[in-house]
């Protein structure tokens, strides 16, 4: 039988009272050891900051800079700086503080500040927050309030950027004329056989086929930056690399067709337009799935070039977030739900109408404009302003 009382002053010492009746004493030991290792999980000494971040954080490095220039102003402040990916030591406490803090959505960096554990850097809140927590005031700062949501789980109201930013990026991508154009030109032969049933049904499979084929060449893309990591140096790169697709999508608004141009080439067309008459050719409706899905998975290879910009961006800024392995692809499959949501949306309407506006040029270059416009903003603030990010910081 065991009895155990816990009672804690602000969290800084904790005593135990235990009544155990083992037949061993390694039982004993254990728990002994166990118990002693309490305070150590869960506090740190008063004026003493333990931190834990990794290499390549942006905002690792901006908050070591700041406990930096707070240790040269209060020099008997003790700080302590560990490293989630190098060392198993301070991964492994990581891991126990969440537990013994009931987070169930880690992230970094992370600080111990006495009894206090912070999640997450502002520049502006989270100094005021680690000095309060040092001068014995109390905290005013409602940030870590989190609610409960059953599919995703805890959700801080200051944490809502990681998600809005899927969304919209997710919006974005999918107005690319190089994804509409396709889906646009079946839908426009589905709609003369004036039959709803199968405009819905083969118009549906090329939106399902192709939503499945983008969150594989995503997932792709974001296993490759979990695994080489996310550097300073990659963030550059794969800035410039936007930038530069940026800047062709906005040429093309101006001068389509004229120098480098990222659409689906013409040599590409007469497959795509044969592909398409094979549906429409086909003997039965399975004949017709079969085709429109292997349609929709040549497009997607084809237009390749045209809709990498976006997803590459996206994927790197969700690998340099410290997230549950199935929380990546939850903001995948949001990010697809919202890429195809114009598709859906346009395949709904021609359900109801029978009709369909087929994709002008004029239209083409206002979404390349937008596109390419997006991307410029975005290989910016990851090549020159990575502090821009800082607003959807957090992850879930």
């Amino acid at each position: 039988m065991l009895t155990t009382i816990l009672q804690a002053d602000r969290y800084e010492s904790i005593m135990v009272f235990v009544t155990l009746r083992a037949t061993t004493n390694l039982a004993r030991a254990s728990l002994l050891i166990l118990i002693a290792a309490i305070p150590q999980i869960v506090s740190a000494a008063p004026n003493a900051i333990e931190m834990w971040g990794r290499q390549g954080c942006p905002y690792c490095a901006e908050a070591k800079d700041y406990l930096a220039e707070l240790q040269r102003r209060q020099p008997d402040t003790k700080i302590v700086y560990y490293d989630v990916v190098r060392d198993a030591a301070a991964r492994e406490r990581f891991v126990m503080l969440n537990a013994a803090h009931q987070v169930t959505t880690p992230g970094i960096p992370a600080f111990l500040v006495g009894d206090h554990y912070l999640i997450g850097w502002n520049a502006t809140d989270t100094p005021t927050e680690i000095e309060a927590i040092l001068a014995g005031r109390p905290l005013v700062s409602a940030g870590h309030t989190q609610l409960h949501n059953p599919v995703l789980g805890g959700i801080d109201p200051a944490r809502l950027g990681l998600p809005l930013f899927t969304a919209t990026i997710g919006l974005l991508d999918g107005f690319n004329p190089c994804a509409m154009w396709v889906l646009v030109f079946v839908l426009s032969l589905l709609v003369n056989l004036k039959d709803r049933s199968k405009v819905l049904l083969i118009g549906g499979t090329f939106i399902l086929t192709s939503g499945i084929v983008y969150f594989a060449f995503m997932a792709a893309w974001l296993n490759v930056f979990l695994l080489v990591g996310v550097s300073r140096v990659t963030q550059v790169i794969l800035g410039m690399i936007a930038m530069a697709i940026g800047a062709v999508n906005v040429k093309d608004y101006f001068a389509l067709g004229r120098g480098v141009s990222l659409s689906i080439p013409d040599s590409a067309k007469p497959a795509i337009y044969n592909r398409v008459r094979q549906v429409l050719r086909a003997q039965s409706m399975s004949a017709a799935l079969g085709a429109v899905v292997v349609l929709a998975v040549m497009v997607n290879m084809v237009e390749f070039l045209c809709t990498s910009g976006l997803p590459a961006v996206y994927t790197q800024v969700l690998a340099s977030r410290n997230l549950p392995a199935w929380q990546y692809y939850a903001y995948l499959a949001l990010y697809n739900v919202f890429y195809m949501l114009d598709d859906a949306l346009l395949l709904a309407a021609a359900v109801a109408t029978l009709r369909i506006t087929k994709l002008q040029e004029r239209g083409g270059r206002v979404l390349k404009l937008i596109s390419g416009a997006v991307m410029l903003l975005l290989g910016f603030a990851l090549a020159i302003k990575p502090q821009w990010l800082e607003w959807m910081r957090f992850g879930l």
